[in-house]
């Protein structure tokens, strides 16, 4: 939560001295002067896209926040930096990618590409120049989710971006985009239909071997579709100017969300994650000329979808879910007692160092942990303001108190201000009630008294 109710305040009162009438209401010059201030809580975090940290200076990390912007730290989380708030209006991000040959250069694709009934959808592509501290829209507005964006490994200028296109209905601007000149223009170099966009798309570090999963989906007010027979994999072997529909060992019909991962060491090596009756884990030793369905495993396809690979073993493979899984031996096997307990489920980012593949950041519903021992202990970082409020309440205590439902963390409460000049920190928050939260409502008469509710009805 990171708007302030402090400015509501005033606009109530203010009508309450003056009345209703319209032209009694405070002059725009006073609302404008009314500065947001953040009131937190940070005691627990929220739905995290993606993660990413610079190879050589991985004290500096960005967050891509499902609804929060994008943050940015430079001493590994001790603080952070809400770089995001300068594009207006523009809170969900769906991916972030740094230009290998210069980190300086941050690309975020807006709107992101879970399929969740709050999903929000984003307004295409920003560039910053300067590691995040100002930022240009640079096109493709109606895309709306964005699932990944890669930069060539040499040529900073050429990016590609994997679009969903809107989530409830059909739109033409799906498909894979391709920009060589930062995003001046661009071309479509792969368009499937108006049901069906990109979601995912690799790059090998030739900068001319790719990969990109094709889906089709559609959410209605009653439900989720899914999945469709225009989905699957492609390649490029030539930079993105001509594709072709990978097939062999790959389930045909109806395909739905995929996953893809080059192995940094081993090139030739590709692992897809792909949501199908036969789907799971499959493996190619050839670019994906053939595949093998090495392992069954895919937790919830349409929530998570994401397969990393170590960059030094090509046989370390993870696949982010609810838990976290891990393979040493290919994907044929897959554990998860290291990473099953004393952290958030929900996992959708994580980032492996290439220079120390132990040390990893990790976001999920729960926010951000970093771990420097492969995933045996986590480090919760607290001082992120993520969280996703489905629903606000007030209390008239003065200091009056806010009170509010989240995704996946709870129901909280907390002082719109305090007497400490620390200001309000996460001693003063109160936790509530367990798991998604909604509606918080409080007595009018007792504030002791409130009313919280979850999923499912309880």
């Amino acid at each position: 939560m990171r708007r302030s109710f402090f400015g509501l305040s005033i606009l109530f009162s203010w009508s309450f001295l003056v009345g209703q009438d319209d032209a009694a209401m405070p002059p725009t010059e006073l609302v404008s002067a009314i500065a947001p201030r953040a009131i937190g809580p940070t005691a627990f975090g929220g739905r995290i896209a993606d993660v990413e940290a610079v190879p050589s200076d991985p004290d500096t990390i960005y967050v891509a926040a499902a609804s929060g912007g994008v943050f940015r730290t430079r001493n590994r989380g001790v603080t952070w930096d809400a770089v995001f708030d300068s594009v207006r209006g523009m809170i969900s991000v769906g991916d972030l990618a740094l230009a290998p040959s210069d980190p300086a250069i941050v690309w975020a694709g807006t709107g992101e590409p879970n399929n969740r009934q709050s999903s929000s959808w984003g307004g295409g592509v920003y560039r910053s120049l300067d590691g995040g501290d100002s930022w240009e829209h640079r096109g493709l507005a109606d895309t709306h989710h964005i699932g990944r964006v890669v930069v060539h490994p040499i040529d900073p200028n050429t990016v590609f971006v994997a679009a969903l296109g809107h989530l409830w209905g059909p739109n033409p601007e799906r498909g894979l985009y391709r920009t060589r000149d930062g995003g001046a223009g661009w071309e479509k170099v792969l368009e499937i239909s108006p049901d069906t966009g990109v979601v995912d798309v690799a790059m090998e570090a030739n900068g001319r071997v790719l990969y990109a999963a094709a889906y089709q989906r559609r959410r209605r007010a009653w439900g989720f579709v899914g999945g469709g027979p225009e989905g699957g994999i492609y390649r490029s072997l030539d930079g993105g100017d001509h594709w072709e529909q990978l097939a062999g060992g790959l389930p045909g019909g109806v395909v739905g969300r995929i996953g893809l991962a080059i192995a940094p060491s081993r090139p030739h090596r590709v692992y897809a994650i792909v949501e199908h009756k036969e789907g799971g884990v499959f493996r190619s030793e050839d670019r994906g000329a053939s595949w093998e369905r090495v392992n069954p495993l895919n937790p919830r396809p349409m929530y998570y979808s994401q397969i990393r690979v170590d960059p030094a073993n090509p046989d370390k493979v993870w696949v982010l879910g609810s838990p976290l899984y891990v393979s040493i031996d290919g994907g044929k096997t897959f554990s998860s007692e290291k990473t099953a307990e004393k952290i958030h489920v929900d996992h959708h980012a994580l980032w492996i160092d290439p220079a120390d593949p132990d040390h990893l950041i990790l976001g999920n519903d729960g926010g951000l942990y970093l771990s420097y021992d492969g995933s045996s202990s986590w480090h919760f970082v607290d001082n992120l303001p993520l969280a996703q409020f489905y629903a606000i309440g007030v209390d008239g205590r003065d200091p009056y108190w806010v009170y509010g439902g989240t995704q996946d963390n709870g129901s909280w409460a907390l002082p719109s201000r305090t007497r400490s000049q620390l200001g309000i920190t996460n001693a003063d928050v109160e936790n509530l009630a367990y798991g998604d939260g909604f509606y918080t409502e409080v007595h009018p008469e007792d504030h002791t008294l409130v009313f919280t509710e979850s999923q499912n009805g309880r």
